[in-house]
């Protein structure tokens, strides 16, 4: 499937399951998905599932168990506040706004964003901010075995990032591993999330209204391309008591990717129109789940926002613009919903030194 964007010439192309998914049930409430699965887009039957129950610890995205130990909800609140205090301390700090931020995006944001928060930490810790980890897990965890067999060195504690100092602290071999795991599973999102989101908002946008503000452009491209395109629900009493449709054993997979973009909810739901947000709360915009249900949203959403108009709005000062070459880009089906491949070049008033 293919989706037009501004400008014309520019189309957006999904993988068959995602055009799949918004060809056949775009509008509908509940649908199976599987023989074992129910599909969720209606936001009203949304909303009562997700606060049916809290979300298990298997089912959270980013605090699963790691290494077979459970990750407590103080725990991983606290490591976020680590992480937070991280990303604060980054964006009070003076701007290189000089920064060459041309090439391939979201590649080339979430480089920026892993050197502006996390540059003075260890090289082990670092690599595990690479992308190309996100092929396999067992690459991932390969690297991080690797990292954590190399005891750790004195005397770079003070120039690290706070998640880095978790590992700092860390003892003998299980203990980096796992402080490891915890910098990867807390640090990477927040670039990825934000780089992704920004090379979405360019992609579907750009060029932008010089009036318009970076929020509403940001929550357009949540809106259109929700980096969390899919909210996963294990089988539960609760929810067959809520709708007669899911049965005892079926999972629930509720998707914003549909809620969306459904027309009961969204004026032109497939057009990319940042003004509407001039008069819609995102907190409480039925169906506009980005960041999750407001029972528990992502505690990460506090630090997204800030970094990604921050981002943005080099972006824009610089006069970057779409490679007007590049007519065609592709969402991959993975876990984090965005374009791939978006070229930024100099615009035209850059290139003649105006």
């Amino acid at each position: 499937m293919s989706i037009a964007s501004p400008p014309a010439t520019r189309t957006t192309q999904f993988a068959p399951r995602l055009a799949a998914l918004l060809s056949e049930h775009t509008g509908k409430d509940a649908f199976r998905l599987e023989p074992d699965t129910m599909g969720v887009a209606g936001h009203e039957l949304a909303d009562r599932i997700l606060a049916a129950r809290r979300a298990t610890e298997t089912e959270r995205p980013t605090f699963k168990p790691l290494h077979g130990r459970s990750i407590e909800r103080n725990e991983a609140a606290a490591v976020m506040r680590v992480i937070g205090k991280d990303v604060r301390e980054a964006l009070e700090r003076p701007l290189v706004r000089s920064v060459d931020l041309t090439g391939s995006w979201p590649l080339t944001g979430h480089l920026f964003l892993r050197d502006l928060i996390l540059g003075s930490d260890p090289r082990r810790l670092r690599i595990l901010m690479s992308r190309n980890l996100e092929l396999t897990p067992k690459l991932t965890w390969s690297v991080i075995a690797a990292g954590a067999a190399i005891p750790r060195r004195k005397g770079a504690r003070a120039q690290s990032s706070g998640i880095a100092r978790l590992f700092a602290e860390a003892g003998g071999y299980h203990d980096r591993r796992y402080a490891m795991g915890i910098y990867r599973r807390a640090a990477a999102p927040v670039c990825f999330t934000v780089s992704t989101l920004v090379a979405n908002a360019l992609w579907l946008g750009a060029p932008f209204d010089e009036g318009t503000s970076n929020r509403n452009l940001l929550h357009e491209a949540a809106r259109l391309l929700p980096p969390s395109w899919n909210i996963l629900r294990y089988a539960s009493p609760e929810y067959g008591a809520l709708d007669a449709r899911i049965g005892d054993r079926d999972d629930v997979l509720v998707l914003p990717l549909l809620s969306h973009r459904d027309p009961a909810l969204w004026e032109d739901p497939d057009a990319f129109r940042p003004e509407r947000w001039d008069h819609l709360d995102p907190d409480t915009a039925p169906g506009y789940l980005p960041f999750g249900h407001s029972s528990e949203r992502c505690w990460g959403r506090h630090m997204v926002m800030p970094l990604a108009e921050l981002l943005l709005d080099l972006v824009r000062g610089a006069g970057l613009e779409v490679d007007p070459a590049q007519r065609r880009a592709k969402v991959p089906l993975v876990g984090l919903l965005g374009v791939e491949d978006v070229r930024l070049v100099k615009g035209t008033a850059v290139r003649r030194g105006r």
